[in-house]
């Protein structure tokens, strides 16, 4: 008889995608959210390598880290104002949903997958933050 598996364990069979002795399992990502500070980087790497989003539909984006708390429409911090305009280009570039500043469903990005529905039992999820 085998020993029974904890709820981890088997989200995390069902989505490993290929296994090699000595190296981490690669994983199926069900979600992937992202925001303005962290994602540049990724986006560029795709770039450099010349890659497309494989599934867009499966990235969902929000402005977070530099929202303005009073005046949204109105972005002091240079770098701020950057990484915003950054984040938007790269969304129409790669395809991916954004809740911009003005979007109803812009939020904090740990908050706003369970908030919209997009944070369901089983999933795999990757939040760069």
């Amino acid at each position: 008889m085998s020993q029974p598996k904890t709820i981890v364990e088997k989200i995390w069979e069902q989505h490993v995608v290929h296994e090699e002795e000595g190296k981490p399992n690669l994983l199926y990502i069900d979600l992937h959210l992202v925001h303005e500070v962290t994602s540049p980087q990724a986006f560029e790497g795709l770039r450099m390598s010349g890659r497309k989003v494989r599934r867009p539909e499966r990235t969902y984006a929000t402005m977070d880290h530099n929202v303005p708390t009073v005046h949204r429409n109105v972005i002091k911090d240079a770098v701020s104002k950057k990484q915003m305009e950054t984040l938007k280009e790269n969304c129409e570039e790669f395809g991916i949903n954004l809740a911009d500043i003005n979007h109803p469903d812009q939020g904090i990005v740990h908050v706003i997958g369970p908030e919209l529905g997009l944070t369901q039992p089983g999933k795999t999820i990757v939040c760069g933050d």
